[in-house]
């Protein structure tokens, strides 16, 4: 039996969680800085191209998310085993996917532009500045999906503080040069997508960087190991499950908000602003699940059932503390935060009167967040994938049941049911888990 790196503590834990914890931290700021820029124009529409442009490609690039995720789970693993010719070859194999499909992606970008703005049509000014915006960013999409294997790599290997060095360089350099471009240069929408575009590329230099122990030696040439059809069928099978999963997680929460649109204006105004605390949620609580992920993948790796347990309560014991912490936080300061979010008295009201929904939130939701992270970690991803088909069954059922009598609140208590049972459904599966994994 292998041996995990070094004992599975707190302190572990915390080196491993808080830097992905603050890196969050910095998404937000670039969006603000984004929409600032090109706000000083005078003009709606560069605001509303900059936010098409940027929704269009996120939401192709959210479809490789499970690169990071597989690429986490599968590199932990073998690390855990001592396999350092796989850990070295699985980032060869997100590197080249993440490349290919941008490039697939540089290629295909007129039918690209077009599905999109046949699905969300603008007006001629911001569909113009907006198709501008894409064709200047398309061009870092290899580098930003690739970006997605070193950043699942860094984890798997518990360097995050890594993870947290790309993200402040990727997105402080973004900030300057979206100042220098759009504000001094006067270069506009284009500006801001040229300030993005070589963050990106600069930000995939500097993770190859921070991997550079994978590339020591020959084991990252080793082709035959890098395209091993059994490895490649584990790897596409494991990001095939994770990809099911996501849709489904995604399909949920965007129908929460095309039901929201139906439950009145000055509903749907304050569901928009209280999932601002549901994204806070998530910044927070994601640290801990990836610390899960790396140490959960390490120890199945070892084959170690009880450095596995171990990883799993430490990592839940955080979590929970922090999903109460975030909890309070809510209850506290959230009228405020409301307050500076809408200055509309109705839509103050209406966000008072749920906001106890998003005060329970993490703690509901705590569950759902680290039995992702350990199954993701342990590579169960058919697992997941079942699991969330059954919890997006029973919120099909609670909005059905609780939406007609309840309204925006019956609404808010199907999405608790949702994150109820993703945890639920992933908690009954995870005793199999672990017997499954050698003493």
């Amino acid at each position: 039996m292998a041996e995990t790196q070094a004992e599975i503590t707190h302190s572990r834990v915390l080196k491993i969680a808080l830097p992905i914890v603050l890196s969050n931290v910095t998404v937000p700021v670039l969006g603000a800085v984004d929409t600032g820029v090109v706000g000083q124009m005078g003009a709606a529409a560069p605001i509303g191209a900059v936010g098409i442009g940027a929704v269009v490609l996120s939401s192709i690039y959210w479809v490789f998310g499970f690169l990071r995720m597989g690429t986490t789970g599968l590199a932990a693993q073998a690390r855990g085993a001592g396999d350092d010719a796989e850990t070295g070859a699985l980032l060869m194999r997100g590197l080249l996917l993440g490349l290919a499909a941008g490039l697939v992606f540089i290629l295909c970008q007129a039918a690209v532009f077009w599905a999109a703005f046949s699905i969300a049509p603008a007006s001629d000014d911001v569909e113009a500045l907006a198709r501008g915006y894409l064709e200047v960013r398309i061009w870092g999409a290899p580098a930003t999906i690739a970006l997605y294997a070193v950043t699942g790599w860094l984890i798997a290997v518990e360097r995050t503080r890594g993870v947290f060095v790309l993200q402040v360089w990727m997105n402080g350099l973004n900030i300057l040069l979206d100042l220098w471009f759009v504000l001094g240069l006067g270069w506009g929408v284009e500006g801001v997508a040229l300030a993005t575009l070589i963050a990106e590329w600069s930000g995939l230099a500097l993770g190859l960087y921070l991997c550079r122990d994978a590339f020591g030696g020959n084991q990252w040439r080793d082709w035959g190991r890098v395209f091993d059809r059994a490895r490649l069928r584990r790897m596409m099978q494991v990001n095939a499950d994770i990809m099911l999963r996501s849709v489904l997680l995604t399909g949920s929460f965007t129908t929460f908000l095309f039901i929201s649109s139906g439950v009145g204006d000055v509903n749907l105004a304050a569901n928009q602003i209280l999932l601002q605390f549901l994204s806070v949620t998530a910044f927070g609580l994601d640290g801990f699940a990836f610390a899960a992920e790396a140490l959960v993948g390490s120890a199945v790796g070892a084959k170690c059932r009880a450095e596995l347990r171990r990883a799993a309560i430490v990592a839940a014991q955080w979590s929970l503390g922090g999903a109460v912490l975030l909890g309070l936080g809510f209850a506290v300061a959230g009228p405020a935060v409301i307050d500076v979010m809408t200055t509309a008295p109705a839509v103050r009201e209406a966000g008072r009167a749920y906001l106890f929904w998003v005060v329970v939130a993490p703690v509901l939701s705590v569950g759902s967040y680290m039995f992702d992270g350990i199954f993701i970690g342990a590579t169960w991803t058919r697992d997941m994938r079942n699991a969330m088909i059954q919890s997006v069954v029973a919120y099909v059922v609670a909005l059905a049941v609780l939406v007609p009598v309840f309204g925006n609140h019956g609404l808010w208590a199907a999405l608790m049911v949702l994150n109820l049972a993703r945890g639920i459904t992933l908690g009954l599966r995870y005793p199999k888990l672990e017997a499954r994994v050698a003493v």
